[in-house]
């Protein structure tokens, strides 16, 4: 193992930072695309309320690796066979990034949700009642409240969001799985591999998850 760690230690912490990296920006896309849906399914508006429960479900409902194949083959492959434009490509990158947002996403749509139904009522009715409107009550006194709730379910979605990127080494991204497979096959010692590779993982979800309960209960002793 230690040979192993000399060998291969900096191309396993370059593919953990691959890692780290894609997953923030799918936390990012995700935590926009999570407000929007999610405001849409606690709005009063039957249209936004339907496209919303659509979206939640029907990424929910397929598995992000299929989701994965479908934008980094077949996207390109649509917009190269129906509008001609053959140079037209995804990097793993950008295919991992779309793929984790939209699936990462829906999840956070149903956060926020509930983030927002967890506030009192008599809160944005106390809102009107001053003379805010619907958008104001409920971007300065709701979501400041629903988000105090919300941080401790984000974080745990950025952890189950982080163990998710490995299902994105079938596209090719570098990250630390896909880098393992590489070292697994060059030094034919799978045990050794695999075992660096889930400490590592099991390193930084450990830190996460320590964060994430500080947070819980600085939030917690704050209400």
């Amino acid at each position: 193992m230690l040979m192993i760690i000399q060998t291969y230690g900096t191309m396993l912490l370059k593919a953990m930072g691959h890692t780290l990296l894609l997953c923030l920006l799918s936390l990012v896309f995700a935590s926009v695309i999570g407000m929007i849906f999610g405001l849409m399914n606690v709005g009063h508006n039957r249209a936004l309320n339907f496209i919303g429960t659509v979206y939640v479900d029907a990424v929910r409902g397929v598995p992000l690796i299929v989701l994965a194949y479908f934008i980094y083959f077949g996207i390109p492959t649509a917009i190269q066979q129906g509008l001609g434009i053959m140079s037209f490509r995804l990097s793993p990158l950008q295919a991992g990034t779309i793929a984790l947002s939209m699936n990462c996403g829906a999840y956070m749509a149903e956060i926020v949700r509930a983030g927002i139904q967890s506030v009192d009522r008599g809160q944005m009715e106390a809102g009107r009642s001053l003379g805010l409107s619907y958008g104001a009550g409920m971007a300065l006194i709701v979501v400041p409240q629903a988000v105090r709730t919300m941080i401790p379910s984000i974080i745990n979605q950025f952890i189950i969001t982080l163990k998710d990127t490995s299902i994105l080494s079938v596209i090719g991204f570098p990250e630390l799985t896909n880098v393992g497979k590489t070292v697994m096959g060059n030094t034919f010692k799978p045990l050794q591999a695999w075992a660096i590779v889930g400490i590592m993982y099991l390193i930084v979800i450990t830190i996460l998850s320590k964060v994430s309960k500080q947070i819980e209960r600085r939030v917690n002793r704050g209400r």
